[in-house]
């Protein structure tokens, strides 16, 4: 076995012997260090009972260093690595955790929410550096293709523009974003629940090698974790919070995506949300969002979501129909134009009556629109110029 950096191997022992985010843990890694704070827990000294008991049932399962050290070792095996706060890839956005309050909270999981005590990385890039320019896409399992493809084609675009995407791995939205981030060329995170040594869902693996070759595989718990129920929505946090912002593309009416949306919402980080059909249980979710959260953005596509979490000034277009040649005119040509007769000629009388403008301006007005050839003259009056066709389609 490996001699490790006391304080890493600490820390390390500490996400064992207590879920990742539990706060009295964090606060005691604050005022002692990771490793007095280990040897506090350790001797039965944890300030709630709630945390002795979980230190003594995991302390009967094995040492908690000599664990911690077995993991490490197994990280090197597997190429991966462990970062911890003062590394130099450490991101510091997820200390804004520290202050993350959730209103209205009934499970463990919305108090326990305090930053991560190490995250275990496996892929080339720096953790920090990967995350710096990064947007989370999120929702559901079961997706539908529509929500498919609305989320490959985010993954690839935001790629596309060198933002990393960041996803949790799952199927359905997760793994369409991961996977359009990868046709790009881009990078892409996936935040596990579970080992980085584990792939879950298994059907994912080829994935999980994808995304390890040209983007990270991030984990707070070691190699070899199970992928427990509760620590999707654990994890959940850490998308939230080390992204500029979170996308929401489907969501039923409970689910984890809507968890990290409503995250991304308490730490002030743009959150957006695609708009779904309103006969989809696929959608439910995403739209309580919309209903009930007024900072949350509805946004239909790249160039919006780029606008949320973008420099300033980094506007979308304004979504427009296609362009018409009658677009140009004033009140006074137009309704010269709707006055016109769909077919044959009119007099210039007969049509300031039917406009209901003065003769002088019909005249003045049929002048600018000959030029833009939208009427013609002819001999017993004007009418409505023809469109031109296209030609006949080349045969060559």
């Amino acid at each position: 076995m490996s001699t490790y950096d006391e304080k890493v191997l600490a820390r390390v022992a500490l996400t064992w012997l207590a879920e990742p985010g539990t706060r009295s843990v964090h606060g005691l890694v604050d005022e002692l260090g990771p490793v007095a704070a280990l040897e506090l827990l350790l001797d039965g000294g944890a300030p709630q009972e709630g945390l002795r008991d979980s230190v003594a049932a995991r302390s009967r399962a094995g040492d908690a260093r000599a664990i911690g050290a077995e993991a490490l070792d197994r990280a090197d095996r597997l190429g991966a690595r462990v970062v911890v706060p003062g590394d130099d890839e450490w991101p510091e956005t997820v200390e804004q955790l520290r202050d993350l309050r959730l209103p209205d909270v009934r499970r463990r999981v919305d108090v326990e929410t305090a930053p991560p005590l190490c995250f275990w990385v496996r892929g080339a890039w720096p953790l920090a550096e990967a995350l710096d320019r990064s947007v989370a896409v999120v929702g559901a399992r079961a997706a539908t293709p529509y929500g498919l493809h609305v989320a490959r084609d985010l993954g690839y675009g935001l790629a596309d523009r060198d933002w990393t995407v960041v996803s949790g791995g799952a199927f359905g939205i997760d793994a369409a974003a991961h996977r359009g981030a990868l046709s790009a060329g881009g990078r892409t995170v996936a935040v596990l629940a579970c080992g980085v040594d584990r792939p879950y869902p298994m059907g994912n693996a080829a994935l999980f090698d994808r995304i390890a070759d040209s983007g990270l595989l991030v984990s707070e718990w070691p190699p070899g974790a199970e992928p427990l129920r509760p620590r999707f929505l654990i994890r959940n946090r850490v998308i939230a919070a080390g992204t500029k912002g979170t996308v929401l593309v489907e969501a039923a009416a409970r689910s984890g995506a809507t968890q990290t949306t409503r995250r991304a919402l308490a730490l002030d980080r743009p959150a957006m949300v695609v708009p779904g059909p309103v006969t989809s249980a696929m959608s439910v979710g995403a739209h309580e969002i919309l209903r009930e959260q007024p900072q949350a953005r509805l946004v239909t596509g790249l160039a919006q979501v780029l606008e949320e979490v973008g420099r300033i000034g980094e506007l979308a277009p304004v979504p427009r129909g296609p362009d018409h040649p009658t677009d140009v005119l004033d009140d006074d040509a137009r309704a010269i134009v709707e006055a016109m007769p769909r077919r044959g000629t009119v007099g210039v009388d007969d049509l300031a009556t039917r406009a209901g403008l003065a003769v002088r301006t019909v005249l003045r007005k049929l002048s600018l629109l000959e030029e833009l050839a939208l009427v013609v003259r002819r001999d017993d009056g004007y009418a409505l110029a023809v469109p031109a066709r296209p030609g006949p389609r080349d045969s060559r």
